[in-house]
């Protein structure tokens, strides 16, 4: 698994025009969802356009390690049968070391609660960008009747249930993977479960068309009210994952950063939402052919105003508004266009830090406060310059990739497999466009 390659740097070459095509891959987020629906039925469930990087790597690993039969086909596409799994395994070292590794962990809590009546999870690791609490998925829990407990010495989550009861639930959150995890427990629940103010994103309704063509009753889907009616069991599967937008914006980005000409392909537009609209507003031109977006190489773009000639600003929401995953994309972006915006990052407060290696090379940007940034694009009057930093988080490292090929001279990337996690085999597929990457 050539993308699980751990630490290391990136040495970047800038200045480099790019052409040519790429695809990206499948959805990170995804896959993390989609996999842990395999634990709610004994039967075969296959994925294919899995994408292989370190954290759904990881999540594949700790599935196989509960006892998942888990079997690669082709690239990206494995078959997994859940016939038994190895309760016991989840009181052990390895498990709590596994799981805490991993964000998307959390979400096996759903389905073993389901089948099994009761999990354990270890408080998760992941990104530094900010508090990401779980109260959510536990409400939800409670909601269906499962009593939790939280071991603040252990540091360990635990839920129980003799048998979950659907019930009426209205999220203090439309958390995805909240969203995700009360889904799955209330597929097998008796009775009718629903959700109000339910995440709707489109990984969301991957999630709940899976469910459904294993035997689940989910209406609703698509918006922010679900009703599920409870089955007494699941059965397998096959399921192809949605090609992952949020390397559809970089790409976008990365096109317009580099003045380069990109065709980028498989999109998957009707997924897009306004990820497209929202680099247009940046001046970024594209045409959308079939399923592919093509990218013409621009000298310069200029980002629009609103209506009333006030500063455009890009906030993130939740689904179908603008995702907080391509913030830090679109701010680098802006820094090389003509004009000035706000960049309000509402949901995760230190998402935004990364905007100090930003101005040391060279970018033109106020940081308001930790949840709001402007960027003052002078065009290609200044260009970036290189320079050495390190990687905060997945979306900040890809950020200051883009930022980094922009920019004259080199550039070094430190703590890569941040990038790693999410990205996959990003050197190459680059490398391949005509960028000069090189992994230490």
């Amino acid at each position: 698994m050539s993308s699980a390659i751990g630490g290391g740097s990136f040495e970047i070459m800038g200045g480099c025009q790019l052409s040519g095509s790429i695809e990206p891959q499948g959805a990170k987020n995804e896959a993390l969802q989609i996999l842990c629906t395999v634990l709610l039925t004994p039967e075969k469930v296959t994925i294919e356009n899995i994408p292989d990087i370190r954290d759904v790597n990881k999540l594949i690993e700790l599935l196989s390690k509960m006892g998942v039969v888990v079997e690669k086909l082709a690239p990206g596409k494995y078959s997994f049968e859940a016939r038994e799994v190895n309760m016991e395994f989840l009181q052990t070292k390895e498990f709590s070391k596994l799981a805490a590794s991993l964000r998307g962990s959390i979400m096996i809590v759903g389905p073993l609660l389901a089948r099994y009546g009761k999990a354990h999870i270890p408080k998760p690791g992941g990104d530094k960008i900010g508090r990401r609490r779980l109260d959510t998925h536990f409400i939800g829990f409670q909601s269906l009747g499962a009593k939790f407990n939280f071991d603040t010495t252990e540091n360990f989550f635990t839920v129980e249930a003799k048998k979950l009861k659907g019930a009426y639930m209205l999220l203090d959150e439309a958390s995805v993977t909240g969203t995700a995890n009360i889904v799955m427990a209330a597929v097998l629940a008796e009775g009718t479960t629903t959700i109000y103010n339910a995440a709707c994103e489109p990984y969301l309704q991957q999630l709940c068309k899976l469910l459904n063509s294993m035997g689940a009753k989910i209406s609703g889907i698509g918006s922010n009210l679900l009703v599920i009616d409870g089955v007494t069991s699941m059965k397998g599967a096959s399921h192809r994952i949605l090609p992952d937008m949020i390397e559809v914006g970089s790409f976008i980005g990365l096109a317009a950063m580099t003045k380069s000409e990109l065709t980028i392909k498989n999109v998957g537009l009707s997924h897009l939402g306004v990820i497209p609209q929202t680099f247009q507003r940046l001046g970024i031109k594209m045409e959308f052919k079939g399923d592919d977006i093509y990218i013409p190489a621009q000298e310069k773009y200029e980002i629009d105003t609103f209506i009333d000639g006030s500063i455009l600003t890009i906030a993130d929401a939740i689904w179908p508004g603008f995702t907080p995953d391509l913030l830090s994309v679109v701010l680098v972006t802006a820094t090389q266009a003509v004009g000035t915006i706000l960049i309000h990052q509402k949901m995760f407060e230190s998402r935004l830090f990364f905007v100090d290696k930003l101005i040391d090379m060279g970018a033109q940007i106020i940081l308001c406060d930790p949840h709001r940034a402007t960027v003052i694009g002078l065009g290609r009057r200044n260009s970036l310059k290189g320079i050495s930093m390190t990687s905060p988080d997945i979306r900040a490292g890809v950020a200051l990739l883009i930022a980094a090929m922009s920019a004259k001279g080199k550039s070094v990337i430190h703590n890569i497999e941040q990038i790693d996690r999410g990205y996959e085999r990003i050197d190459e597929r680059l490398n391949a466009l005509g960028a000069q990457i090189m992994r230490v």
